[in-house]
């Protein structure tokens, strides 16, 4: 296990949730193969071009993004990788009084293999261990 594939590992999950953020498929096109599977509480897609549609799904649901992604742990096997992602997803949803923070507190169980010089999810488990809404003060305000 080098160092260099630990980086590129890592550096996959940040450059998911950048395209998440940013609404860029072409960031989830560069990290996803073409087969993965990305699950999570009510959902399960299958296919690069199936996820791809989900950057439109959180333009839909969600003003705003943003994800941060804090630990990583992994395993190499050759060509395949294993691991979890920790990570703080936030997102900022309407309510009746204006707007509000929706956090979640997530893991990623991850599967990578390493394809064409680079490393890309087969698959994506998202786990969410708890979840916090709060009012969010409208910008400026402070």
């Amino acid at each position: 296990m080098s160092v260099a594939d630990i980086l590129a590992l890592r550096h996959t999950a940040e450059i998911y949730a950048r395209g998440a953020d940013r609404r860029c498929k072409a960031d989830w096109e560069a990290v996803l193969a073409d087969d993965v599977e990305i699950s999570g509480p009510g959902f399960h897609t299958i296919g690069r071009a199936a996820n791809l549609e989900s950057i439109d799904l959180l333009a839909r649901m969600f003003r705003a993004t943003r994800h941060l992604i804090h630990n990583q742990t992994v395993t190499i096997d050759g060509d395949i990788a294993y691991g979890e992602t920790v990570a703080t997803a936030e997102h900022v949803v309407p309510q009746a009084e204006g707007e509000a923070l929706l956090c979640w507190a997530i893991r990623y169980q991850d599967v990578w293999r390493h394809e064409a010089d680079a490393w890309r999810f087969t698959r994506r488990e998202l786990v969410v261990d708890w979840q916090e809404l709060r009012p969010l003060a409208p910008t400026g305000a402070l």
